[in-house]
């Protein structure tokens, strides 16, 4: 510690600024002019100052320490030590995992749908008709492997080559006993395959597979009913009295671009075809055994009639009872 001399910055001849020069002006009026051996105001402006001067000191050396703390010193308390629980942190969020991205499973190719909702009837959805269609044509295709007649087997092609055309409910007769489904399909592009197929579907089973037309020929006129047609419109009744009544009947074939509107009558009921990409699809339902094959007409797109089956020497208006 440093000693002060009488002589030194605090001594008596150190020089005395006016608030001291007031202050023994002050303590000289109350004492009544009377001047101790060691005048009190020299020892209290010693220790005013030095007083400030350790405040100072002391501020300054809690400054130190203050800025020597170590960060984190706060969270030890009371009890620290090497035995002592490490303080508490907060556990970290737990951040949801996003959704694992999945790659939607492809569509499976398929057949296109018909032109109109009347080409699909008796409740049958267009994957109901393209379900029957896939199973006729992998009917069809095992039945080519299994053959050993090269020249017999024929290349159907898959459903996606494929356009529904006509669904309907199919009914049994001496024939194919069996009820279900008609499903009749055909391909916009007939070479080198067959155009048109006709199953017979029930359940999962394919009772009957029929394919075969072609590109219509400039003499067939500019309607020609399906050969095979007759499957969907007749019942065959070689044991049997009669036909199974109500009958949903159904009848296809080929129109050229001239034509815009058919009509068919059967059973004395006449109805409107739909004319689908070079097709047309009719469907109806008979009370009564009709007792001729359905008369077709077509029409072009000012209404003129431009065909009539009873005016066709090709189409055969009888309906035979086999």
């Amino acid at each position: 510690m440093k000693h002060f001399r009488q002589d030194d910055e605090f001594g008596e001849d150190a020089p005395r600024t006016p608030l001291e020069e007031r202050l023994r002006e002050l303590l000289t009026e109350r004492t009544g002019a009377i001047r101790p051996d060691e005048a009190p105001v020299d020892d209290i402006v010693r220790r005013g100052r030095n007083g400030r001067r350790l405040r100072v000191a002391v501020t300054a050396s809690a400054l130190a320490v203050a800025v020597a703390v170590p960060v984190g010193a706060y969270a030890v308390g009371p009890g620290s030590g090497d035995d002592a629980p490490a303080a508490k942190r907060p556990s970290p969020t737990k951040v949801a995992a996003p959704p694992a991205r999945t790659t939607p499973e492809p569509t499976p190719p398929g057949p296109q749908p018909p032109a109109s909702s009347g080409q699909l009837v008796d409740g049958i959805t267009f994957e109901e008709a393209a379900d029957g269609l896939e199973k006729c044509l992998g009917r069809h295709e095992e039945g080519e492997r299994a053959s050993t007649e090269e020249s017999m087997t024929t290349d159907l092609g898959k459903p996606e080559d494929y356009r529904i055309l006509l669904a309907h409910r199919k009914t049994g007769d001496d024939n194919a006993p069996d009820d279900g489904i008609w499903v009749v399909a055909t391909t916009e592009q007939p070479v080198p395959r067959p155009n048109r197929v006709i199953c017979g579907i029930k359940g999962d089973e394919v009772t009957a597979i029929n394919s075969g037309a072609g590109p219509l020929l400039p003499e067939e006129g500019p309607v020609y009913s399906d050969l095979n047609g007759g499957k969907l419109y007749k019942q065959n009744i070689f044991t049997s009295d009669g036909w199974r009544l109500p009958f949903r009947w159904g009848n296809i074939g080929q129109v050229t671009s001239e034509v815009d509107r058919v009509t068919v009558t059967y059973g004395g009921e006449t109805v409107e075809a739909a004319v689908d990409h070079g097709w047309f699809a009719a469907t109806g339902v008979v009370e009564e055994q009709p007792a001729t094959a359905p008369r077709i007409k077509g029409y072009d797109a000012k209404g003129k009639q431009i065909y009539d089956s009873a005016q066709d020497k090709n189409y055969e208006p009888g309906l035979p009872k086999g």
